[in-house]
């Protein structure tokens, strides 16, 4: 993983139009090479009430597969929790995005932390996404 390639704040819809980048070492969004995203969501789904023991981020523009590793694999994350997570991002065609979580923070008693995030996608967007995307 290469990290001096920023974890791109990115809403889940955002994350579908990544592509497997041409160098196999990352993803591309609109001319942007990155390998981490960050993003923030309620966890709609975790491996006590998913079949397929999965766990489940829905940010209300879609939905991604959080494959928790290392020492998040022994936390306990429960449905309805609203958690941040960034970790390493894979494009997996015909099923939903997956980001291999490196961090995971419990937001869930913070009152006002979904319009918060969709403010701060936006600035990142302005900021930093913008004039690479050329719009």
């Amino acid at each position: 993983m290469d990290y001096s390639l920023a974890a791109l704040k990115v809403l889940c819809i955002q994350l579908k139009a990544a592509r497997q980048a041409d160098s196999q070492s990352g993803a591309s969004l609109n001319g942007i090479l990155f390998q981490r995203a960050w993003v923030q969501g309620v966890l709609v789904t975790s491996p006590t009430d998913d079949a397929d023991g999965r766990f489940i981020l829905d940010d209300g523009t879609g939905l991604i597969q959080l494959a928790m590793i290392g020492e998040f694999s022994k936390r306990k994350f429960e449905s309805g929790m609203y958690l941040m997570v960034v970790g390493g991002f894979y494009v997996r065609q015909g099923d939903v995005p997956l980001i291999k979580v490196h961090k995971a923070v419990d937001l869930s008693a913070f009152p006002d932390r979904e319009v918060m995030w969709y403010l701060e996608v936006l600035e990142a967007y302005k900021l930093f996404y913008q004039p690479i995307m050329g719009e």
